[in-house]
């Protein structure tokens, strides 16, 4: 995500960041830039989310793209209003006259061991249902052409970039591209169970469905893009294996998992009814260790759930 912020400043003086500590780059997101593109570009603000996030709807209305990076998601709750209610809304209200450029990168998204209830969430589903752009992606090549694109792209764009996937290693010594929005990833092809998993989750649903090699075909598919989904790809991936599970990490009620279920029951080809892995309803994750560990989504539900739709 670093290098696609500096490949974006250094190719378009119309990008700019603007956030806490950005110039210290305490999150890796912006590590070294303010350095190379200098404080007038890469902006350290005041701490308030609301403000930063006005800055940024303003410059892009004026003409530049800006990045805005939130370090907690939780705060995403304080700046909901200005980007799903403003931002999300003038270029459908003033009939495509005014476009909104912004980039809002949360490097850290979700639980990370202990933090707790304000810093753990993942209301990536809240942004989905509003129809702004929502990003998650799993590894660092996509990280990065995620990050370019949304960059590039003309409208309000959020990208989560999950903790539990940021220890994750890749070659990138090739040359990256961007990856389009709205396009889903296949990571292993399977003939048995479709398991479609957001984020980090991605990598378990590869070691589970290795763990189960001698027992079922499963198929783990990256949507990439919350919204919008690319529901052909679900959709044939349905028409291969008949069955569904969605590992996700977020609320039960009403999230984004709710939503592929019911995608796949209105419109794919289903051999048993789908499953859900996902936090509990209206979780909260807790202080403790041991606790929060245990409100999140696991390989061994996991394991139940491909073996529930087995049967």
């Amino acid at each position: 995500m670093n290098r696609a912020l500096a490949d974006a400043l250094a190719a378009d003086p119309a990008v700019c960041v603007f956030g806490e500590d950005v110039g210290a780059g305490l999150a890796g997101l912006t590590l070294g830039l303010q350095q190379r593109f200098g404080a007038e570009r890469v902006v350290d603000t005041p701490l308030s989310e609301q403000a930063f996030t006005s800055a940024g709807i303003g410059a892009a209305l004026a003409g530049m793209r800006p990045v805005i990076e939130l370090q907690i998601p939780s705060l995403l709750f304080l700046v909901f209003e200005q980007l799903a209610n403003q931002a999300h809304k003038f270029s459908l209200m003033t009939g495509g006259q005014a476009r909104v450029p912004l980039t809002v990168v949360v490097p850290g998204s979700g639980s990370r061991s202990g933090w707790a209830g304000q810093h753990s969430d993942h209301p990536y589903g809240l942004f989905a249902h509003v129809g702004i752009k929502t990003l998650v992606p799993a590894t660092p090549t996509d990280a990065y052409g995620l990050l370019s694109s949304a960059i590039a792209d003309d409208d309000p764009v959020v990208l989560f970039a999950p903790a539990g996937a940021l220890g994750v290693r890749e070659d990138v010594t090739a040359p990256l591209a961007p990856v389009p929005l709205g396009v889903a990833r296949t990571h292993r092809p399977g003939t048995d169970v479709t398991v479609l998993a957001v984020g980090y989750l991605v990598h378990q649903a590869l070691a589970v469905a290795e763990e189960l090699a001698d027992e079922v075909s499963v198929e783990v598919l990256d949507p990439r893009t919350l919204y919008p989904l690319d529901r052909a790809a679900l959709l044939a991936s349905l028409e291969r294996t008949g069955r569904l599970v969605v590992l996700d990490d977020s609320n039960r009620f009403a999230g984004f998992a709710a939503e592929a279920l019911a995608i796949a029951g209105e419109e794919g080809r289903l051999l048993a009814p789908p499953r859900r892995v996902t936090r509990p309803d209206g979780a909260v994750l807790p202080f403790a260790l041991g606790l929060d560990r245990a409100l999140q989504p696991d390989a061994a539900q996991l394991r139940d759930a491909i073996r529930a739709v087995m049967k």
